[in-house]
């Protein structure tokens, strides 16, 4: 390998790990080196755009690997070790430095680190950890800190790796254990979700810890979370929303990411030779947020799927799933439970709330809905008021093309 300044690994390595996409900040606990002897950082503070918490808070990490060589050979890896890409590693000292130093100036507020697999899962393991024990141990600092962990690397050190890091990611890679064989043979999904199974143990182990002595360490306050990737196999989404909701009932995730396929040079000729639309990402994304904070269970957002098993591009899951089953509308918004006022099209968590609480006092209008929502037109055809009711557009045979989003011609040179 050619020797290689800093700023030139810098460049190859973040660009190396441009493809992860689970580098949220979210959910870790409050720390902050204000009226401490020693340390440096916070987990509190805001910088440049690079991610978003669940607030809506910008949060900027420093992403990179500490290596882009690999001895596995996973066809949809742009690292693998058959391609030909420029390599670079950094050192152990060169990722704790150059975290300190973009925290000093203030361009980030943590460090997201992946790597590839370097001699072997055990030894890069120990390289990942060390990097963590250096920024706590050696420096005090105190911002958050995402690992992403290896599988195959012995139990002992990716428990180390909970004790320094916020966050442990551990990817499944693919939705299903049959995409992984053939697309990284090297890789097993036993292995994969024993990891994980071991990781929700360290992790429940620690919370017990802590309430029981304040003096325990936290152990990855922020949880563990898994990625997958979408399009590189023949899974279809109905297959990705199960296994993500399996994921999240055996390992008590934070979070699982859908990452879309994207062509890579040199690419195997089993791979598709175009990525999935970024809409697919979208819809999943959307579809994992309605089996979390609104309710529905993996049947139901299967159910918004076609005959392919596939969500729909044009339209959202939850608008889908209201079309399919419009005998469930419309819903007065004066009577209906919560749960059925989740299923209304243009309705978020935050507009039910507020229904509930104000619906106490007096009964709803229809103008009423409409300061809580982006789309009085989306919301009308399901619900009742005090002074609406849809009579037969609920059951008008070009509802849909009414709701559906119309596609624009963009102007080049538009204002």
């Amino acid at each position: 390998m050619a020797q290689l300044d800093t700023l030139q690994k810098l460049e190859i390595l973040a660009d190396a790990a441009k493809y992860d996409a689970s580098c949220a900040s979210s959910g870790t606990v409050k720390r902050d080196s204000a009226g401490q002897s020693k340390g440096i950082g916070s987990t509190e503070g805001m910088g440049i755009c690079h991610s978003y918490a669940p607030d809506g808070r910008c949060i900027s990490l420093l992403k990179i690997l500490l290596t882009n060589s690999c001895t596995f050979d996973c066809h949809y890896c742009i690292n693998r070790r058959s391609s030909n890409v420029r390599r670079a590693r950094f050192t152990v000292e060169e990722v704790v430095n150059l975290t300190l130093n973009f925290y000093r100036r203030n361009y980030i507020e943590g460090l997201f680190l992946s790597s590839g697999i370097i001699r072997d899962p055990d030894y890069t393991m120990e390289q990942v950890v060390a990097v963590a024990r250096s920024l706590r141990q050696d420096h005090g600092f105190r911002g958050y800190i995402h690992l992403k962990t290896i599988p195959d690397a012995d139990s002992g050190l990716i428990r180390q790796a909970g004790l320094h890091a916020d966050r442990i990611s551990i990817n499944v890679e693919l939705p299903t254990a049959s995409g992984l064989s053939r697309l990284a043979p090297e890789k097993s999904s036993t292995r994969i979700e024993g990891a994980m199974q071991s990781m929700k143990g360290d992790i429940e182990d620690g919370h017990d810890a802590r309430k029981r002595f304040r003096s325990a360490p936290d152990f990855a306050p922020a949880g563990q979370s898994t990625q997958m990737i979408v399009g590189a196999d023949s899974a279809n989404d109905g297959d990705i929303i199960t296994t993500a909701n399996r994921l999240y009932g055996r390992f008590n995730l934070r979070r699982v990411y859908y990452s879309a396929f994207s062509p890579i040079p040199d690419a195997s000729a089993i791979l598709p030779l175009r990525r999935p639309p970024l809409m697919r990402e979208h819809r999943l994304y959307q579809s994992d947020w309605l089996m979390r904070f609104y309710g529905y269970s993996p049947g139901d957002v299967r159910d918004a799927t076609n005959d392919a098993g596939m969500l729909r591009l044009d339209i959202d899951p939850k608008l889908a799933w209201a079309l399919k089953f419009r005998g469930r509308f419309p819903v007065d918004v004066n009577r209906a439970p919560r749960d059925m006022l989740l299923r209304v099209p243009g309705l978020g968590v935050k507009a039910v709330d507020a229904i509930l609480a104000a619906r106490r006092w007096r009964r709803l209008r229809l103008a009423d809905i409409g300061r809580l929502t982006v789309s009085l037109a989306k919301v009308r055809p399901f619900l009742l008021t005090e002074d609406w009711r849809p009579s037969a557009l609920t059951d008008r045979a070009d509802l849909e093309s009414l709701l559906t989003p119309r596609a624009e011609q963009l102007e080049l040179f538009a204002a």
